[in-house]
């Protein structure tokens, strides 16, 4: 845990600011955020569904790209 020890003439928002500057470099509230909630793992059927589904997408958005001449 990151803590910090407040400076002598330093004010109660200086010290969170620098608080929240250590916080936010060390990663701990996006890892915090990541695993808020519990996600079971994709099977490997799930995944090979999932990737077929955005190949088909990008063909179709090349296709219609090119239909239109960008």
């Amino acid at each position: 845990m990151q803590g910090v020890s407040r400076k002598p003439n330093e004010s109660f928002e200086g010290m969170m600011r620098r608080f929240n500057r250590k916080i936010q470099q060390a990663g701990i509230l996006t890892s915090y955020k990541k695993n808020r909630y519990f996600e079971k793992d994709p099977s490997k059927k799930e995944q090979r569904m999932t990737a077929i589904r955005k190949e088909s997408r990008k063909k179709a958005k090349n296709k219609s790209l090119l239909l239109k001449g960008f």
